[in-house]
């Protein structure tokens, strides 16, 4: 796989010439223009105001404050109906989002899990980790806010106002995208999943926040928590709190929780994504069956087995297969298996590269018998380690500038990203796709009861929402 950012820089290269071609003896468009700042909107950016009044602000309230508990079913209805009103020109963008987001999120895998060893899982919400680096953007002043755009993959040109990056734009997005993954149709009572993201803002005390920065939020997050606490005195007791606030008002379990924080930071960005996938058709096993972590050691984990016509490629070449999973009308499972346990390694990353979605194209319908693990993986990581690692461990440091988030000079410590990645039984319904039953009598047995990789794919923006490694059902990422 290349080294992180070049592949990225590779590809935005591609979409300049495409553009400097599809444009000749034309007026340029930028190979973002969906993303970028239209003509109209730097006009009005750039009309000189006089005594413009400042933005107003707030200060969070502590930790203590009573909170609502999240609905996530109105939550996946808000997203929903959000994907009832798109517009040819939301679709198109959505499209752009996609390719960025996956091409940053193999590259971020590929950090996540080099810091795992091959015993352990990962589990990482491509959508989540590039919401909360726009999300950054959007809070950010030059020299930071053009460094972010860089590292978000559209380049900046001649760095003029048609040029810069539309936070908003990108964030809306990324809702349509989360809406198309989860809108199928249907009385909600159906609903095969459900995809929920939650974001704290954890300050000092009587630090302000401004409310423009946080209102841009809820494209991305329609429920951003904003609260106080003392961060210095006994960072554990302070990470201890948020925990169980965030379980208080979510009721999700995740995976490492928050530890370590950093006695001077002053302001912590905690992204919670809870999804929940139920595969038509497949039932519980009954009993618990054998999952081989290893040649010798196995666990005992709930199964769940299905027969349907799915989409399958066998890559004798490089030891792997694919199958693909209907999850909704939209979305679907990818499930990678190596076809040696010990070979892992090599099938991850020889997967998880830009040239993955085009593995597609190789996958034909066939009747199979697929058994796969309940799964409930829980994940988290903390993006400024995985900044660190891709050379740029100083770009959410102490000198970034994001005074649009607040007057004051920020510190920002974690930005934690967590996942909570739930597949079970959905017993209503026959698992087939749109193709035709293959001639013949034969079912090909699929048992995925060791190590394997897996993605979730929406299908119309092409963007990935989860990768991840199963190394062992029953232990977190």
């Amino acid at each position: 796989m290349a080294p992180a950012g070049l592949s990225l820089g590779a590809s935005v290269l591609c979409l300049l010439a495409w553009a400097r071609l599809a444009t000749a003896d034309r007026v340029y468009i930028h190979p973002f223009h969906l993303l970028v700042y239209s003509k109209s909107s730097c006009d009005q950016l750039e009309k000189p105001s006089a005594a413009s009044p400042p933005d107003p602000s707030f200060t969070p309230v502590p930790i203590q404050a009573k909170s609502s508990a999240v609905d996530e079913l109105a939550l996946r209805e808000q997203l929903v109906r959000a994907t009832q009103k798109l517009e040819a020109e939301d679709r198109l963008r959505a499209v752009n989002v996609g390719m960025l987001l996956n091409f940053m999120g193999f590259h971020m895998y590929k950090m996540l899990s080099e810091t795992r060893s091959a015993a352990s899982g990962a589990v990482l919400s491509p959508v989540a980790l590039f919401g909360t680096l726009t999300s950054f953007y959007l809070g950010a002043l030059d020299p930071t806010a053009s460094r972010l755009q860089a590292f978000l993959g559209v380049p900046g040109e001649d760095q003029g106002c048609t040029s810069r990056l539309d936070g908003h734009k990108v964030l809306s997005a990324l809702q349509t995208i989360q809406g198309l993954l989860v809108a199928q149709g249907g009385a909600v009572s159906r609903a095969r999943l459900l995809l929920s993201t939650v974001v704290g803002l954890f300050t000092a005390p009587g630090l302000h926040l401004k409310q423009p920065f946080v209102q841009g939020l809820s494209a991305i997050t329609p429920v951003t928590l904003s609260r106080s606490l003392d961060l210095s005195t006994d960072p554990d007791l302070a990470a201890e709190k948020i925990n169980r606030f965030m379980q208080a008002v979510t009721g999700w379990e995740m995976g490492r929780p928050l530890t370590g924080v950093s006695p001077d930071s002053t302001l912590l960005f905690n992204a919670y994504v809870h999804f929940q996938g139920k595969m038509k058709g497949f039932s519980l096993l009954p009993g618990l069956q054998e999952f081989w972590v290893d040649n010798t050691t196995s666990v005992s984990v709930p199964m769940l087995s299905g027969v349907g016509t799915f989409h399958y490629w066998s890559d004798t070449q490089n030891n792997l297969s694919v199958t693909r999973v209907p999850l909704s009308a939209n979305a679907c499972l990818l499930l990678i298996q190596p076809h040696h346990a010990p070979d892992l390694r090599q099938v991850e990353a020889l997967t998880f590269q830009h040239t993955f979605l085009t593995w597609m194209k190789n996958l034909s319908p066939r009747a199979i018998r697929l058994t796969v693990p309940q799964l409930t993986l829980k994940g988290s990581y903390d993006l400024q380690d995985l900044l660190a690692q891709t050379k740029l461990p100083t770009l959410l440091g102490a000198e970034a500038n994001l005074g649009k988030i607040s007057d004051v000079n920020l510190r920002v410590g974690k930005v934690l990203n967590s996942v909570l990645f739930e597949l079970q039984a959905d017993e209503g319904e026959q698992p087939t796709e749109s193709a035709p039953q293959p001639a013949g009598p034969e079912v090909l047995e699929v048992t995925l009861n060791s190590p394997f990789l897996l993605a979730v794919l929406e299908r119309d923006s092409a963007a990935l929402h989860f990768l991840g490694r199963v190394s062992n059902p029953l232990s977190a990422a």
